[in-house]
């Protein structure tokens, strides 16, 4: 159970602590801060990996599921960091908006497994890929350094750091086997950061300064704050993790041969959304299930949520360790790049995956893809595109995974729900005739 339950943990504990990184950084936290806010959401994805496997009363989809932070979270809180006036406001701001998505996602759990219909793959894939494309620029940035403005900012060294940790981690994925190639990322990290060594470039600092024993102390970074545009953009990020929860259960539900009917998916949204509720008062971010786990429950076939549990305690332990936690801030800026690049483009590649079952063979979900990664793009290609609107609007509008889902759910309802519409399989392209027009012509 220990060694099984290491090996969740192996291969979720990159995707656990690139959010607090790149939040971190965004919201400009020291050393120290930026290993207290990893430990914090290490110890708040064991605690929400428990409520999921464990559970209680109605809460709990009680199948092998690992909750962490959500990727979809990240461009969000990078876009309320960017709109606060006083940095030191950004993180109460999240955790304030993080709650409030928590709380009504709990409520409207029930409604929501009854509402999946509405989130096909034409949707989620479309948010997932988003997702990932959102991420890239982080990882280009990490690999030129840490600071825009040092001389060595992306410098040829840094970029050689950045090549070759991405190299190790695709001949570990190429050439190796089961754990190894399942703690590839883990393991390009670590070469990456010896190999960094003699390049001056590694600051082993705040691991000398990190105490063995710690808690992550309620409100650390202050109390949260309320602001109605944070709120808005954190409940779209809200229903994205919750659609992505539950095409998860639907599929490790089939793996374990326990299909999930609508009381599990509901009890395990109330997880997943309980977990988000009461992880900022431990200074963590909004969680979610992990779907890179289900793959290894697949494959290992072990089965039993009590390792997956397991798994859970050694993330709290983790969390309980700052020493521990503060091992991912000795990796240098380039050395995260190289890893970022598989990490962010294997989500983007995931969506891509899930848009191939969404039966683009049809025009109204060509066209669904097509507006919303474009709108959901704008963001990344023109930064500057919403600048006439309130920064408060500009909070939700920034990010592109709010607006490309927004745009995706929309477009999904007037193409494929509201009315009859026209025959999904009159056109296979949006720039072809449909068999109407051909024929008058």
């Amino acid at each position: 159970m220990a060694t099984s339950g290491l090996q969740h943990v192996a291969a979720m504990y990159a995707g656990v602590v690139a959010p607090p990184l790149i939040v971190g950084a965004a919201a400009g936290l020291s050393g120290t801060d930026l290993t207290f806010l990893t430990g914090a959401c290490l110890f708040t994805a064991g605690l929400a990996t428990f409520l999921q496997t464990l559970g209680f009363w109605k809460i709990g989809a009680r199948l092998p599921f690992v909750n962490g932070v959500t990727f979809a979270g990240v461009a969000p809180m990078t876009a309320i960091i960017a709109s606060a006036k006083d940095k030191s406001d950004a993180l109460p701001m999240i955790f304030g908006a993080v709650m409030v998505a928590g709380v009504l996602g709990f409520l409207a759990a029930p409604v929501f497994c009854k509402a999946v219909r509405f989130f096909p793959p034409v949707v989620t894939g479309s948010v997932i890929t988003l997702i990932g494309v959102s991420l890239l620029p982080v990882a280009f940035g990490w690999a030129q350094g840490p600071d825009a403005s040092a001389h060595d900012y992306g410098s040829a060294t840094n970029l050689t750091l950045a090549g070759l940790t991405l190299l190790i981690v695709l001949l570990l994925r190429r050439f190796t086997r089961g754990f190894v190639k399942q703690i590839a990322v883990l393991l390009g990290l670590l070469a990456g950061t010896l190999i960094a060594i003699p390049f001056g470039v590694t600051d082993f600092s705040p691991v000398a300064k990190a105490a063995v024993v710690g808690f992550p102390t309620p409100f650390h970074f202050g109390a949260p704050q309320f602001h109605i545009a944070a709120i808005l953009s954190m409940c779209v990020v809200m229903v994205v993790s919750m659609t992505e929860s539950t095409a998860d259960m639907l599929a490790l539900g089939e793996i374990v041969e326990r299909p999930s009917d609508e009381r599990t998916i509901a009890a395990g949204l109330r997880a997943d959304t309980l977990g988000s509720a009461l992880s900022p008062v431990f200074n963590g971010f909004m969680c979610s299930a992990f779907a890179q786990n289900i793959g290894l429950v697949a494959m290992t076939r072990i089965r039993s949520r009590f390792v997956v549990a397991a798994g859970g305690g050694f993330l709290v332990l983790m969390g309980l360790c700052p020493a521990a936690a503060s091992l991912i801030a000795v990796v240098p800026r380039p050395v995260l790049g190289g890893a970022g690049v598989v990490l962010f483009g294997s989500v983007a590649a995931s969506g891509i995956q899930t848009l191939v079952r969404a039966g683009l063979d049809k025009d109204n979900n060509v066209l669904i893809v097509a507006v919303s990664l474009a709108v959901g793009i704008i963001p990344i290609t023109a930064p500057g595109f919403y600048h006439a609107f309130p920064d408060t609007v500009r909070i939700v509008l920034d990010s592109g995974i709010s607006t490309g889902c927004v745009a995706a759910v929309v477009l999904n309802l007037v193409f494929n729900h509201l009315g009859r519409g026209r025959d999904a399989q009159d056109v296979t392209h949006p720039m072809e005739a449909g068999e109407e027009l051909a024929s008058a012509h």
